[in-house]
């Protein structure tokens, strides 16, 4: 396996207390993986990512272990991942449009990074990857602002794969972009992982229906804990938890009329994390929660590659 995720368990400092943003999430992700990691805003999958490279320090990780190919990641100590991060895994950050120094070009920003790493760059490395991503070799000598916002994505995508990272966490890539640049963003997601660039690729997105094209297997989040994972087709046509059933059937599809199909929300909200509920997290949305919801169910395997945390399902 190239990640083992055991129990994680991470918080956040606020005024009010501590948000228990992730809760005992436990997974892993086989080499060569492409996993997408969905749910509502605030169910913590954005903080499960993040917590994998730690670089936010307002993070408290209270428990749990990382593998990477076989070897523990300091994941609770920022200074200690220093030598992980970009290497063994690397991330685009959820602004990345935002992510690039304005008063640099990108040529001289990319060395500088390079070099803070004991790298040089190699010049016609660097313009085969710009290609990869469809971009041409002059772009090394642009200024961010010179470039459109697709175009310094894929800036961001080629930065943080230089060193090769076993493991690439793509935070919302493709959520401030148009629709059909967005297809191109997740297809050059793909040709990463083909092209050996990286070995293995957690994708964060809210958008089921775009994170189905391209990946292997498909984990859904709920109040900071995993609700189901399972291979991406079986989230689609075959979801066991009630509530990834919920985010399935709110996606439109192509051809069928509002007439003929009446798109609905999933009724109530999250439950603050400040202060989470009992049992399973999800009971009080939930049309199929029963007396044994008070109790917290297992994250358990239904079948080969797909386990769920509900009671019914189990």
């Amino acid at each position: 396996m190239s990640l083992t995720v055991t129990d994680l368990r991470v918080h956040y400092r606020t005024p009010r207390g501590e948000v228990r943003a992730l809760d005992g999430v436990t997974f892993t992700v086989a080499d060569g993986e492409i996993m997408g990691l969905a749910g509502e805003s605030g169910s913590g999958k954005s903080t499960l990512g993040t917590s994998l490279v730690r670089l936010d320090g307002r993070m408290r990780h209270v428990g749990g272990t990382v593998e990477l190919d076989g070897v523990p990641l300091p994941v609770a100590d920022s200074a200690a991942m220093d030598r992980f991060r970009f290497r063994a895994v690397s991330v685009i950050p959820q602004y990345s449009m935002s992510a690039l120094n304005p008063t640099r070009k990108i040529g001289k920003m990319v060395a500088e990074l390079l070099a803070s790493r004991g790298e040089r760059p190699d010049r016609a490395e660097l313009e085969r990857r710009l290609a990869l991503v469809g971009l041409p070799p002059d772009v090394l000598g642009r200024y961010p602002i010179e470039l459109s916002g697709g175009m310094k994505q894929r800036v961001v995508m080629v930065v943080s794969t230089l060193l090769n990272p076993s493991l690439l966490i793509a935070d919302e890539v493709t959520s401030a972009l148009d629709v059909s640049s967005q297809k191109a963003v997740a297809g050059m997601l793909l040709g990463l992982r083909d092209e050996g660039l990286v070995t293995s690729m957690i994708m964060v997105t809210h958008d089921i229906s775009l994170v189905y094209q391209i990946a292997d297997t498909i984990a859904v989040m709920y109040a900071g804990r995993l609700a189901e994972k399972a291979p991406a087709d079986v989230i689609v046509t075959a979801p066991r938890h009630p509530y990834t059933r919920l985010l399935i059937s709110s996606l439109p599809e192509v051809g069928v009329r509002q007439a003929e199909r009446r798109l609905d929300g999933i009724p109530g909200t999250p439950p603050s994390l400040l202060d989470p509920p009992e049992g399973c997290r999800f009971r009080d949305r939930c049309p199929l929660a029963f007396d044994r919801c008070a109790e917290r169910p297992p994250f358990a395997e239904v079948a080969p590659g797909h386990s769920v945390a509900c009671w019914k399902a189990v």
